[in-house]
């Protein structure tokens, strides 16, 4: 009997180790993780942590480095040389295109377009264009018509553009890159990071007037890099900062950003690190971020509040339409970056008064592939297939 009694104990003892194991260990939260009341209940307890400036910073040192942690990128790998690659450039209506890409680890290309003005010497803002899951492959990402009137819209304004592939699309495809690999989420945040290097390491840029927009989960690339880069000057993340929906993608929560033990955050809060820094949250009426103007807007702004910089954040709600980047929601970021980070509204008005992008080309994909025939791929190029990256810290 005492030996039956001693293995119970035993076992109790396990379980209660396995238990507590299980709780601390690192935690997924995954598409749409909790419900909407829930999500609201959450933001609640959160903002019961903090009530001034120093609080929230305190706050949002911890989300950096969670995010940072979680991802394996604390401490940051050393940067290497970006080795730039540009060719193709053509000149359209106010501003060129170029097929460009850079390493952002050694033998791994990230890959893209780089729009510039025709006008002016600069020094010029600098904005980032990451992509979303469009789904089709002959329309997604930096090839789609609303990609290339975004950034040649904004190029036109006076901004340096860059456009780049997720990883697995676009050149990556080309190459034999997969978007579903375990690190998506670490190494698109990696090269989002060195995407900033390589905007201002060209000296008609302007470092301190960088920024960065995109859709979906471009919108999550677009918050991610905002929270944990703050050479990021402006941010517009469209329809995807949500309460309940963290991301479905492994690319997007595939990895412990946003709970391990002692820490739990979602990505409102990675959306609200941006404070001060000016943040316009675009939304809609047909997917999560439904509820933005009631619940995720206004937990943002209570946090800009603290810096005394509610004129900073903004959000445009669009009710009745769905998730895109489409049209109203492009003239919206038109006018934030404007605004905001210096950019000539007037370059892309029309003799009615009205925004017109009429002036822009729409390339064929073909032609804003960066490595063809013509341009191959470098030889040392990392194979596709490997595990081990080469990180170096």
């Amino acid at each position: 009997m005492r030996s039956m009694w001693k293995s119970v104990a035993v076992i109790v003892v396990l379980l209660s180790w396995s238990a507590q194991a299980a709780v601390e260990e690192p935690q997924l939260c995954v598409g749409n993780y909790q419900t909407e009341e829930q999500a609201k209940e959450q933001l609640a307890r959160f903002a019961a942590t903090y009530s001034t400036q120093a609080q929230w910073q305190q706050r949002a040192q911890r989300i950096r480095e969670g995010i940072l942690r979680g991802v394996e990128l604390l401490p940051l790998p050393k940067k290497g040389p970006l080795n730039p690659i540009l060719h193709s450039k053509r000149e359209h209506d106010g501003y060129t295109v170029e097929n460009a890409a850079f390493e952002s680890l050694p033998g791994v290309f990230v890959s893209g377009n780089l729009y510039r003005p025709t006008k002016g010497t600069g020094p010029f803002a600098g904005v980032l264009c990451p992509h979303g899951h469009w789904g089709d492959p002959n329309d997604y990402g930096r090839f789609r018509p609303d990609m290339q009137k975004r950034c040649a819209t904004f190029a036109r304004m006076g901004a340096v553009v860059f456009a780049y592939d997720m990883v697995g699309y676009g050149d990556w495809a080309n190459a034999g890159w997969k978007h579903n690999r375990p690190d998506a989420l670490k190494l698109q945040l990696w090269n989002s990071i060195r995407a900033v290097d390589f905007l201002t390491s060209m000296k008609d840029v302007d470092p301190k007037r960088i920024a960065i927009t995109g859709a979906s989960g471009g919108g999550t690339q677009t918050f991610l890099l905002t929270a944990v880069d703050d050479r990021v000057a402006v941010s517009i993340p469209v329809v995807q900062v949500s309460a309940h929906f963290f991301g479905g993608c492994v690319c997007e929560s595939g990895m412990p950003i946003h709970k391990a033990k002692g820490y739990e955050t979602s990505n409102v809060e990675i959306a609200a690190c941006a404070a001060p820094r000016p943040l316009l949250l675009i939304s809609d009426g047909k997917d999560w971020t439904k509820n933005t103007a009631q619940v995720e807007y206004p937990y943002i702004r209570n946090v800009y509040g603290l810096f005394d910089a509610a004129d900073n954040v903004g959000c445009l709600h669009l009710a009745k339409e769905g998730h895109d980047y489409g049209w109203s929601k492009r003239v919206g970021a038109y006018k934030f970056l404007s605004k905001h980070l210096g950019l000539c509204l007037a370059n892309v008005i029309d003799d009615s008064g009205s925004i017109n992008e009429n002036f822009v080309v729409i390339e064929l994909k073909a032609s804003l592939y960066v490595f063809d025939e013509n341009h191959p791929r470098p030889g040392y190029a990392i194979d596709p297939s490997t595990t081990e990256l080469p990180w170096s810290r």
